[in-house]
């Protein structure tokens, strides 16, 4: 293409349309490059490329581009690290660790040899471009995904083995980057090591601390965004005043933060958003500006360095893979699953490259050439594709035989309602519903406000809730429906709802009641209880949901033979995953065995603890451990249950002598399967006046009230 035409007017210089050139390449060039099967990663460089210096020249690598590539290379360490699910790490830390330490040893001894004798660089250098070889992106990971195998140990074990690898050849780069940052004296390493050491430290007990404090004090969205972004800096900011690089500094405010932004959260769509739509690409189209072609097809050594390159650090994954499916003696299918994960290059290897690309050497030279960066490029299209291709087979086949090994998590009909009522109550409830739906549930979140037919500013009241509603799902990139709906009974527009279009469950807000005449729940939620056999949660939330640190959960006895047993424990069981937090059971030995079973089969990275107890009411007991950050779950049982115990009537009284601080949720489970039979009938309540008295006799003193406000 000839622009010899345009050539007075390029290098274009107006910053109007310096950024639109740059949107329109974040717009097109995935779509373009899309089809021809070129990773996002490399359209976004190539783009770079032509469009840059080296290129056709139509953009010049001003301050922009470096402010810009600067902001996204820390995004993406920041991103890499948030992304790691740490419970599924504690579990198979072990074979992570084997795995991890593996591969980057294997690619780092053979680098070292290959980079010295082959290629003839110094060994500081040969050094760092070998920790490259070992770092690796899990750019095949939404494959497995795909394939519905993401649960197999293999592929927990290239996650966990991830973090290990990236961690280290991080350090090796802020090791290397710091000696040339500062002058090597005698106590050059007892200073480097001090100072990491305080950064760190610092950075993991004061980071999640002031994390939490902020949050809990405000939860707007944009002020939450910047907040995280300003944490991702100070972070990156006090690791370079500690003689490192910043990325290892972002790459921790992470890990740190991990909890505290769940994968669910809208919050971490906006992360996501912004950075894959701006940051992340412009940085990217930074890096291809670097790259010159003519070098790699020209005289230089880019086309021996890529081969040594992706040689090495092809050959270094596949026997640190060989080497951990020996020791704990898995398949070879589990080892080419290992294997197609772990040899993909791509962020960490270019937070490398680019960082001893701009370390010069006293000589003038800089640490890695421009053959390097040039090979470097090469090294990341031919391993994204090779991983790409090998990931793919083996989930293929990994995925036929799971279907006939591994028996499926039963599927249920997952149609949740948010009864909404109170302004106060909109996000947590939200939140919460978000935190315990399943990723690829096909039904949408349904929100549902109640008003009374001749109440019109009910009705406006109701419509500005369900916005809300709508507002933080959308947020999270989950559809929500609003529905408003009349009817003369608040509470029996709840249950006509859920009747006709068979919801499984309800979500509401829990106002507890602080005048001793007033009914605990109110008679709303005591008709619900009386009018519904679905499961109920009902929600009260002192703090944000992801300032959660510990969850309590508090078991009947018997509970495992309610029909809405394993229904609850998949509820709460998502709810610690989403939040990482520990979760801790108290319950009969038997009822333990059963959770324990459940979540070692479908769950087994959420941290639990089993406790132990008669299966009675422990509320009392737990109030002496529980502190404000913690919440508290109340497993009760409707009365003529299975589980039901006369001690249930006091859980009212306690809650409010015991926890009016602390967050809660009272679940009540299915009183009985939906495809119940005519012979199981002596389980349901024979009419509707059975059905008020058996819930209401649940509350022992309160039934009296309800009847008054009845009346």
């Amino acid at each position: 293409m000839d622009l010899t035409a345009f050539s007075p007017y390029l290098p274009i210089t107006d910053p109007t349309w310096i950024f639109f050139l740059v949107l329109c390449i974040i717009l097109f060039a995935p779509v373009l490059l899309g089809k021809l099967r070129i990773p996002h990663i490399i359209g976004m460089i190539l783009a770079g490329v032509l469009v840059g210096p080296h290129g056709f020249h139509v953009l010049d690598k001003d301050s922009s581009f470096d402010l810009f590539g600067k902001v996204g290379l820390y995004y993406i360490m920041f991103l890499a690290s948030l992304e790691m699910d740490m419970q599924d790490m504690k579990r198979i830390r072990n074979k992570a660790l084997v795995l991890g330490l593996t591969a980057f040893i294997f690619p780092l001894a053979l680098g070292i040899v290959a980079n010295t004798w082959m290629l003839g660089y110094n060994l500081i250098t040969s050094i760092l471009l070998a920790s490259m070889y070992a770092s690796h992106t899990l750019i095949a990971y939404p494959i497995v995904i795909r394939y519905g195998i993401s649960r197999q140990r293999s592929v927990s074990i290239a996650v966990g083995g991830t973090i290990v690898t990236d961690t280290l050849t991080l350090l090796v780069l802020a090791v290397i980057s710091g000696m040339f940052k500062e002058s090597t004296g005698d106590w050059f390493w007892s200073l480097m090591f001090l100072k990491v050491m305080l950064v760190g430290g610092f950075m993991i007990f004061a980071f999640p601390r002031i994390g939490r404090w902020f949050f809990r004090r405000y939860n707007d969205g944009v002020v939450q965004y910047i907040f995280v972004l300003a944490m991702v800096f100070l972070g990156a900011g006090l690791m370079e005043v500690a003689g490192m690089e910043g990325i290892l500094g972002a790459f921790l405010a992470g890990i740190v933060l991990n909890r505290l932004i769940p994968r669910s959260s809208p919050l971490m769509n906006h992360l996501e958003f912004v950075g894959n739509a701006l940051f992340i690409p412009y940085f990217l189209i930074s890096v291809g500006m670097i790259i010159d072609v003519r070098v790699i097809l020209g005289e230089g050594d880019a086309l021996k360095v890529a081969t040594v390159m992706i040689v090495i650090a092809l050959l270094g994954k596949w026997i640190a893979s060989f080497v951990t499916q020996k020791i704990y003696k898995m398949s070879g299918l589990e080892r080419d699953l290992m294997f197609g994960l772990s040899n993909a290059q791509a962020a960490a290897t270019l937070a490398a490259v680019l960082v001893g690309y701009n370390i010069f050497l006293p000589n003038g030279e800089r640490l890695l050439d421009e053959d390097v960066l040039n090979g470097t490029v090469i090294l990341i299209l031919v391993t994204c594709v090779v991983s790409s291709f090998i990931t793919e087979h083996a989930s293929r086949k990994m995925a036929v035989q799971a279907g006939t090994d591994i028996e499926e998590q039963p599927v249920e009909d997952e149609k949740v309602l948010i009864a909404l009522a109170y302004p106060e109550t909109v996000e947590p409830i939200v939140n919460i519903g978000l935190m315990m739906r399943k990723e690829d549930c096909e039904f949408p979140m349904v929100a549902l406000n109640v008003v009374l037919d001749d109440d019109d500013a009910a009705r406006e009241r109701g419509k500005k809730l369900l916005e809300h509603a709508t507002k933080i799902a959308s947020m999270a990139n989950v559809p929500m429906q609003g529905k408003v709906r009349l009817a003369t009974n608040l509470a029996n527009g709840i249950i006509h709802a859920m009747k006709e279009n068979d919801y499984s469950e309800v979500i509401v807000g829990l106002h507890i009641q602080s005048s001793p005449t007033e009914s605990f729940f109110g008679p709303v939620l005591l008709n619900l209880l009386s009018g519904l056999n679905r499961q109920i949660m009902m929600v009260r939330s002192t703090m944000p949901i992801n300032t959660i640190r510990r969850i309590f959960v508090a078991i009947p006895a018997k509970a495992e033979f309610e029909a809405g047993f394993t229904h609850w424990v998949e509820r709460v069981a998502r709810l610690a995953a989403g939040l990482g937090c520990r979760i801790l059971y108290f319950g009969h030995p038997k009822t333990l065995a059963h959770i324990q079973k459940y979540l070692g089969k479908y769950h087994p990275s959420v941290r639990a603890e089993y406790h132990e107890t008669d299966g009675g009411n422990e509320l009392k007991n737990l109030a002496k451990q529980i502190r404000e950050d913690y919440l508290l779950v109340v497993v009760c049982a409707r009365r003529g249950s299975i589980s039901f115990r006369p001690s249930f009537e006091n859980i009212p009284k306690q809650i409010k002598k015991y926890y009016m601080k602390n967050s809660l949720l009272l679940v009540f489970p299915d009183a009985y399967a939906a495809n119940v039979t005519p012979d199981m009938s002596i389980m349901q309540p024979r009419n509707a006046r059975d059905r008020y008295e058996s819930s209401s006799e649940w509350f022992g003193p309160w039934k009296k009230i309800k009847e008054n406000d009845e009346r």
